[in-house]
């Protein structure tokens, strides 16, 4: 049938051109070639539309993409024929030059005019079919995938929602139209709207809602008492478009907002692709996560070390597809072992190394330090010696903000990592930097297992302080950042990601709460435990971040620290090893005061501050 109408529409560009043009007073031989032309064209067309599969399906009949190939075409043979025919003395010259442009401007209406009737049709058909039992929605945002919702829910054979308008914060929206739906208000409209029009949920369909905007939306969807879905972040969808199967209840990640995180791709290939790998901690959240991001970057070769031999099966099987962990790029090995772990580095000889190994729980590190000690400080000295050993070009430490002026076994544990990478940079002159971020969202061992956990169990959730906060950030977002950090970072840095504002733990807890409906559950206040801050810090009270050459990242440094120092100390020794960790406690600087009075006021607030961290 579209072959057929382009055919047409040649013939019918034919009649109204030599109608208007010339009054249908054309000679006898200009007749036959302005005919032929004609023939020629719509020949090419059709042969056209075949080879580049136009009528078998390549694109939708009237979208963007089937208009874009069909004018290419007929532009390349309208100036093929055109360069044949003006050859002929006999041949009209308006012809080829109007004949054209006529002719695809048809094709296009008449694409158009079907594709209008069909979608009418479908949703004529919807409206009558449509159950009284769906529930009605209002889109809040009238953008490009606020329109996709609609017309995903004006297309569907079974519609999930009946659309009854949109919201949108923008002056220049509010004459919008899709189809017969309209802006309705705005966001302070929500309540008002929503109860005269009796609506049951609230689709948000903004792609970077803010999260103070969907905090907003969450409370006033709560106040009275309807649902509230969202339209996922890209990085979530398939091809960057809106499914309806891709909505879902607002839920604990739509806390973070949705910041989008442009990564260099190609900075990041360049010191990645067809080089030796080595992640350790390979089977965690963050050494899985990594792995899997740089398997897609082409390394020759994906070194995966951890001592959890069921955490790399898991690994290998959603990498390869296989779990026979008979491969030499599956290691196991401990990072305290340090003959193992050069062995290890001399049989592989990495070109870049990715620190995330790490004991990490806060409470255990605080009643275990020792623990702490052998792994966060000798094992990442140990990656690090093994490393420069065999000449790794980059190695990046993967730290946490409870370096920045730490106050536990596990940020003190942490700074000395991140102090002994800057000396084997500065020494060496290798590029061996750290990166520090915060809590990671659904990592093993996060609040969100705790209180999933309790939730099942239907035992209260237990929060620590109401008014305690955290940085967080979902696991693919840290671990781009991380591999960006590690393109960009120089000799020693310490790289520190943007996480946003700080988000209270205990807004968490509710969401989590609402999310599983059980509103029979309470939010119990256990105490801040041991070592454990009200609120983070990304920079120690001596540090002063500068910017780098991504927005999301800064660096800082921090004082190189002399492997001897560490090695000289006896793990087994609990006091030697806890004056060690006292030494990463923050200090206030003396200020250079000349008389007495002065000197005695800062060394009393110095002692104060210690005294409270």
């Amino acid at each position: 049938m579209v072959a057929a109408w382009d055919v047409a529409s040649w013939l019918l560009a034919f009649m109204l051109f030599v109608t208007l043009r010339y009054d249908l007073q054309l000679p006898h031989q200009m007749w036959i070639m302005a005919f032929v032309y004609t023939l020629v064209a719509a020949g090419f067309t059709v042969i056209g539309g075949f080879l580049f599969h136009l009528y078998l399906g390549r694109s939708r009949v009237g979208s963007f993409d089937e208009a874009t190939s069909l004018g290419l075409w007929v532009v390349t043979e309208s100036l093929v024929m055109a360069m044949v025919f003006l050859q002929v003395p006999q041949f009209p010259r308006g012809v080829a030059l109007v004949m054209p442009p006529l002719a695809l401007m048809l094709m296009a209406s008449g694409r158009w005019l079907f594709r209008s009737v069909l979608r009418e049709s479908i949703r004529q058909r919807n409206r009558h079919t449509i159950s009284e039992s769906v529930p009605r929605a209002l889109v809040y945002g009238a953008g490009n995938d606020g329109h996709d919702v609609a017309r995903l829910v004006d297309l569907s054979p079974e519609p999930p929602y009946r659309i009854l308008g949109f919201l949108d914060d923008d002056p220049g929206k509010r004459y919008r139209r899709f189809g017969s739906l309209r802006v309705l208000g705005r966001g302070s409209d929500l309540v008002r709207i929503a109860q005269d029009m009796r609506v049951d949920l609230v689709i948000v369909a903004i792609r970077t809602a803010r999260r103070d905007l969907l905090d907003r939306v969450a409370e006033q969807c709560r106040s009275i008492g309807i649902r509230f879905v969202t339209v996922p972040p890209v990085r979530e969808r398939i091809g960057g478009r809106v499914r309806l199967g891709d909505l879902r209840e607002f839920n604990v990640a739509d806390l973070l907002g949705r910041r989008p995180i442009e990564t260099n791709l190609r900075a990041i290939a360049g010191y990645v692709a067809g080089k030796a790998v080595l992640v350790t901690g390979a089977g965690g959240s963050i050494g899985s996560e990594l792995s899997r991001q740089l398997h897609l970057l082409g390394p020759s070769k994906l070194i995966l070390l951890d001592r959890d031999e069921s955490a790399l099966h898991a690994l290998q099987l959603s990498l390869y597809g296989l779990g026979l962990l008979d491969t030499d790029d599956m290691v196991l090995a401990n990072i305290r072992d340090r003959r193992a772990l050069l062995e290890i580095f001399r049989m592989h000889q990495p070109d870049v190394v990715f620190h995330t190994a790490a004991l990490k729980h806060l409470p255990m590190l605080e009643r275990f330090p020792l623990e702490g000690w052998k792994t966060n400080v000798l094992g990442s000295l140990n990656v690090l010696e093994a490393s420069q050993s065999v000449g790794v070009a980059t190695l990046v430490n993967v730290s946490t903000d409870k370096a920045a002026d730490p106050t536990s076994v596990l940020g003190q544990t942490k700074r000395i990592a991140e102090r002994l990478t800057s000396w084997y940079a500065e020494k060496h002159g290798l590029r061996y930097l750290s990166v520090r971020f915060g809590n990671v969202l659904g990592s093993r061992g996060s609040v969100l297992y705790t209180f999933r956990a309790q939730i099942e169990r239907g035992v209260p959730i237990t929060v620590t302080h109401p008014d305690v906060t955290r940085y967080f950030m979902t696991i693919p977002e840290a671990c781009q950042l991380v591999l960006q950090a590690g393109a960009i970072g120089r000799p020693s840095d310490v790289m520190v990601l943007d996480m946003g504002q700080p988000i209270r733990i205990v807004d968490v807890a509710r969401r989590l709460l609402e999310e599983s409906h059980r509103t029979d559950l309470e939010i119990r206040y256990t105490g801040l435990r041991q070592g454990e801050k009200l609120n983070e810090v990304l920079f120690s009270s001596l540090e002063q971040g500068c910017s780098s050459a991504h927005p999301l990242i800064s660096r800082v440094a921090v004082p190189a620290l002399e492997p001897g120092d560490v090695r000289g100390i006896d793990p087994q020794n609990l006091e030697l090893v806890g004056s060690m960790l006292a030494d990463q406690m923050p200090r206030i600087q003396e200020p250079q005061a000349q008389d007495e009075d002065a000197r005695a006021d800062a060394l009393e607030a110095e002692r104060q501050a210690v005294n409270s961290a």
